[in-house]
């Protein structure tokens, strides 16, 4: 028996990276996995899963459009009965001093890491309201609420109000037996970071992941599948008093006061 066995999970930004990781082990411990993103490899992601004897549903969806949202949310509810659980892991960045960026680029994390979490939980919502059984969670980050660096403002600004939408929503649906809790990754490896690498040395980016690997305290960046382990938690029972919470799993690097040797 899986721990989340006979539960239908909606992960958004499933095609890649922590999204990806989240599916993985969702599915590992018995869940069917339904695979939101907007880009094609979706489609890949989830016949991988399924490879493995698994059982994973794409739906190529851009959070940003409430209307796809709630199309994909409604068709999943007819097909499989019920959603219990929604990862809220769609997210974008884009490094950027704050004078020099431009609104279209503001407005696109807004739009993504905002809005998108707003829009699919209004499309999953009603149904775990009407089930009176739920598990939310919302994939925010250290960077915003907790550390910050040049060039991030617009991004801090979108996983700050993250933790905001965790509390408020949490305790807004307490009552109808469905949680809300946030996980907020430090470095984690997925395309995302190593994208960002690339751009500060395009010839070497391992190089790159080295040195922040060594700021560490555990002396390594995370993987996507300890991103899925945690989340996996939050979707089951094993969670049922945990609400409001904002999770770090940053391999300690919040921790010091001063950069370690």
């Amino acid at each position: 028996m899986g721990k989340l066995d006979g539960r239908i999970a909606i992960i958004t930004g499933a095609a890649m990276g922590n999204g990806e990781g989240i599916a993985r082990v969702m599915a590992k411990h018995g869940a069917h996995v339904v695979l939101w993103d907007i880009s094609e490899r979706v489609y890949e992601t989830a016949k991988s899963i399924q490879s493995g004897g698994r059982e994973a549903t794409p739906y190529k969806v851009d959070v940003r459009s409430f209307e796809q949202c709630k199309e994909a949310a409604d068709d999943a509810i007819a097909k499989f009965g019920k959603v219990d659980v929604l990862c809220n892991n769609a997210g974008v960045t884009r490094m950027v001093p704050f004078l020099e960026m431009s609104d279209e680029v503001r407005d696109f994390q807004f739009d993504v890491n905002i809005k998108g979490v707003w829009n699919c939980t209004k499309a999953v919502l009603p149904n775990m309201k009407q089930n009176q059984y739920g598990r939310i969670i919302i994939m925010s980050s250290v960077t915003g609420p907790m550390v910050a660096n040049t060039g991030e403002t617009a991004y801090a600004t979108t996983k700050a109000a993250l933790w905001g939408f965790t509390k408020a929503l949490a305790i807004e649906v307490v009552k109808d037996n469905i949680t809300v809790n946030a996980i907020c990754p430090g470095m984690i490896r997925t395309p995302m970071v190593e994208n960002e690498a690339r751009k500060f040395s395009p010839d070497d980016p391992d190089s790159v992941l080295d040195m922040i690997a060594s700021t560490i305290p555990m002396g390594r960046l995370g993987n996507p599948l300890e991103i899925g382990e945690l989340a996996a938690f939050l979707a089951s029972d094993e969670s049922s008093y945990i609400t409001g919470a904002h999770v770090v799993i940053d391999g300690g690097n919040s921790l010091p006061e001063i950069p370690m040797p």
